[in-house]
């Protein structure tokens, strides 16, 4: 367990005291301060000089007091930063415990993500954006280098001192081209902040955002002009040509007299210093902390629960717990705190959540932040919020409810966009869900529409309230397929789980239907449960409700295990990720294969056999979130589609890691859409821009949302279909030898509506 895991433990628990996070800010603070002070004394007592011609003198033409000054201000400036920053991480650590311990088996990957923070991978995700900011933090960290390279020659007897000849003239180009890329970055921020204004950027900007760029600047002027002095005051010697912005900025200082010369110098050299020891007072009270909490951040992403499964609970059957989910800041873990200070507040997660481009009420950035802004004004000590200080904002309770209303958090649609783009990997959906859990079992604050699924899961094993003897009615046209009645051990290698929407919904019968032909064509040796499989559970976890979510897992595993099953395929990306990522903290471990995957296998082993399945259409491919931002599977629907001969595969604008929601995840299938441009008809317009003849989707969510979406445009089957991939296999497999006639099965009296979303 890690020091921040045990914070709150050290109190209790007897025996010697480990340090603490803040703790541990303060001595490095300390330490590092004493150094500069140590080196100070130390070249003022040895006062080792270099006699080479070609070097520069430290501190030259600063008189003694100006020395003795720097020395005092820049360790106390060190030293009252490393405090302010000790004082946000006792903010951290009022978390909950999160084990980020760095093992054997995560090493490899914790450094893959810091060196991705250090070095500004993922920022260069947004080019223009990435490369101003290496720009700037590159430049800067060379600047730095290039004055402490100057201060450890500084402490260096006279046989050691490097600083000379080739080498200074070197080290002189290096700092000069260093300084430009920095000023240009800087400059490129001004513009883009205060002459482009892009909307992220504009809607967020603050008065700190002009001190920081301000500060910034000055350091990067001031460097060079001030070089230009003191070149001048030097006789611009030649060897000084190397400084490529400082020699020729000391031509400017030819007609000033000797001493006007030298107190100018002064001047400009106490104000660049001065700009220094800002920089380290803004440090930890504005957003450059990031600085720091950023690749920190990154350093700890990875975590030991899989990348689609939320956090999990204690038995609720067996356990009393007086709170469930996050509603104080003491409710979130000490990460999801440390995330609110590491946020850039670049805005990429909100460009890219498909409710706030509709127009709902959630944004991702503003969650992070306003959680911040309750733990900053909770805090002991109060300490700066992440962005600037707003009067108009007054914190009255320990309660992110204070800033957060409900209808934010229940327009997330789960689909982890914000999550995916944001390049220092704050895990934003994770927050969103604890509050769920929190509003759904505290305090029944849930929409309406979710009470009808609740019950429909808790009474009928499933969202829609349909009888369970109906889930295999999909069979009735289809010989062969064998249903198990949940008592019977399984024979077959692999169990069919075909899921709520795959056996109730209309629409997605078929791709049931499809899918049952394409596995007895390869001969794969199957069988489902029928009325014996319940719903996952997903909806009721991802709204909130995680007594439902239990109840139904357990009696699945208990089925599931109590039949001997190993292996298991799926249609729903839904029942992909609950069975594969969040079964197993109930005990349920199975191999679950979306069957994207599958069929991906089994046509790349030749099982399937596509000899002649042809379908001279463009098809365009819809990303499941579920399959692909929470589950990383991207490829494999698309080789499916792409083993096709003569489809024409073409890609929609947001695909990917930014491929936009269907609108349904997050239970927001059972959920009606009240506010702004319905999400479905904003992506099937985008789908539709493509030119596509067909749509492919591999979720029968985004299958009746897309479907539904393309008729609301007044675009019928006839002109563009909408359809699962394995209707499109089918459909390709028929025009080489037609399938045995399968027909729909009579859609029962009390069907689920095609779209409550809408």
């Amino acid at each position: 367990m890690s020091a921040t895991d045990t914070a709150t433990e050290d109190a209790t628990v007897p025996g010697p005291k480990r340090l603490q996070p803040y703790q541990i800010a303060i001595t490095i603070g300390v330490v590092v301060a004493l150094i500069t002070v140590f080196s100070g004394i130390f070249a003022t007592i040895t006062q080792w000089h270099d006699e080479s011609s070609v070097t520069r003198e430290v501190f030259g033409g600063i008189p003694a007091w100006l020395k003795v000054v720097f020395y005092t201000v820049i360790p106390v400036a060190i030293i009252w930063g490393a405090f302010s920053f000790a004082q946000r991480m006792k903010n951290w650590v009022r978390g909950g415990p999160d084990r980020r311990d760095i093992t054997p088996k995560n090493a490899k990957k914790r450094f893959e993500d810091l060196r991705s923070g250090l070095y500004m991978q993922t920022l260069l995700r947004d080019p223009a954006a990435g490369v101003m900011h290496s720009m700037m933090y590159f430049g800067f960290l060379i600047l730095l280098a290039v004055t402490t390279v100057l201060e450890i020659n500084h402490q260096l007897p006279e046989s050691a001192k490097f600083l000379h000849g080739g080498v200074y003239k070197a080290y002189a180009l290096v700092g000069d081209v260093a300084g430009i890329v920095f000023l240009v970055g800087v400059i490129w921020a001004i513009v883009r902040r205060y002459i482009q204004k892009p909307y992220r950027i504009r809607i967020k900007t603050k008065p700190e955002h002009a001190l920081i760029l301000g500060v910034l600047l000055t350091i990067g002027l001031t460097g060079f002009i001030a070089e230009g002095a003191r070149i001048a005051l030097d006789g611009r010697p030649d060897f000084e040509q190397w400084a490529i912005i400082g020699w020729p900025l000391s031509a400017l200082f030819d007609q000033l007299s000797p001493g006007t010369l030298g107190t100018t110098y002064q001047a400009l050299w106490i104000i660049h210093v001065l700009s220094f020891v800002t920089f380290l007072v803004i440090l930890p009270i504005t957003m450059l902390r990031h600085i720091f909490t950023s690749p920190l951040n990154m350093y700890l992403s990875d975590r030991e629960r899989p990348k689609g499964a939320m956090k999990a609970m204690p038995n609720l059957m067996e356990t009393e717990m007086e709170s469930f989910g996050a509603a104080v800041v003491e409710d979130f873990t000490w990460k999801q705190l440390l995330d609110t200070d590491s946020c850039t507040m670049c805005g990429r997660c909100t460009a890219q959540c498909p409710a706030q481009n509709t127009g709902k009420p959630l944004d991702p950035r503003e969650i992070v932040l306003k959680v911040g802004e309750v733990m900053a004004a909770t805090g002991n000590p109060v300490v700066s919020p992440p962005l600037g200080d707003d009067p108009e904002i007054v914190i009255t309770a320990d309660s992110v409810f204070e800033r957060i209303t409900p209808e934010e958090i229940w327009s997330c649609t789960t689909c982890k966009a914000c999550d995916e783009n944001c390049p220092v990997n704050i895990e934003i959906l994770d927050k969103i869900l604890d509050m769920r859990r929190y509003l759904t079992l505290m305090e029944s604050d849930f929409p309406t529409e979710l009470g009808t699924a609740y019950r429909g899961m808790e009474n009928s094993g499933n969202p829609w309230g349909l009888s369970q003897t109906e889930r295999a009615d999909w069979t009735k046209d289809i010989e062969g397929i064998e249903i198990l009645d949940g008592g019977d051990p399984l024979d077959a290698e692999y169990l069919y789980w075909v899921g709520c929407a795959g056996s109730f919904d209309d629409k997605n019968r078929k791709v049931t239907q499809a899918m049952a032909k394409l596995l007895k064509r390869a001969e794969v040796s199957f069988a489902i449960l029928g009325p014996a499989e319940n719903c996952t559970g997903d909806p009721a976890r991802r709204s909130g409700n995680e007594y439902i979510f239990q109840m139904l897992a357990m009696q699945n595993i208990e089925t599931l295990d109590g039949m001997g099953v190993k292996k298991i395929i799926t249609q729903c990306p839904h029942c992909f990720n609950t069975l594969a990522n969040e079964y197993p903290q109930l005990g349920g471990h199975y191999e679950v294969l979306h069957h994207s995957q599958f069929l991906e296998e089994l046509i790349s082993l030749g099982r399937l056999d596509l000899t002649g399945a042809k379908l001279d259409e463009r098809i365009v491919y819809h990303d499941s979130c579920y399959l692909g931002r929470q589950n990383d599977i991207y490829m494999a629907p698309r080789n499916v589609i792409g083993a096709i001969d003569g489809v024409d595969m073409v890609e929609a604008e947001q695909n990917g890691t930014k491929g936009m929601c269907c609108g349904a995840g997050g239970a927001r299938m059972f959920m009606e859409e009240h506010i702004g441009k319905q999400i479905n008809v904003e992506r099937s317009q985008g789908l539709l821009a493509t030119g596509a003849s067909r749509i492919a989707t591999a979720c029968p969510f985004c299958y009746i949302m897309i479907d539904d979406g393309v008729k609301a445009q007044g675009v019928e089957d006839d002109e563009v279909m909408v359809g699962d991939l394995a209707m499109h296999l089918v459909d390709a497999l028929e025009n080489a030898e037609p399938f045995a006639a399968v027909s729909t099965p009579a859609a029962p009296e009390e069907a689920p509506a095609a779209d409550t979303a809408d």
